[in-house]
């Protein structure tokens, strides 16, 4: 079951800083290095995923929202690479 609470903690605190508190430990914030988008690994449950800041210029509907200024950010389950926003 994921953790809801942790998962928005997660999002809240890397897109306003540089390093994110996770379970305690702090885990740095990374930037891709094509559009500068921010990521974040993370192991949750013992499983391992990744925060990914939602990229602007798609033509999604995620996207529209990023560029109306909201922060998006995508969870991906990084053992089954599927997507969770």
């Amino acid at each position: 079951m994921l953790d809801k609470a942790l998962l928005a903690s997660i999002a809240q605190q890397m897109m306003s800083s540089s390093t994110v508190n996770v379970n305690g430990k702090p885990v740095p914030v990374r930037r891709t290095s094509r559009h500068r988008l921010r990521t974040l690994p993370f192991t949750m449950d013992g499983r391992e995923y990744e925060a990914i800041e939602q990229n602007p210029e798609k033509p999604s509907r995620w996207g529209e929202l990023a560029r109306e200024g909201h922060q998006v950010v995508q969870f991906k389950d990084a053992e089954s690479n599927r997507q969770r926003r």
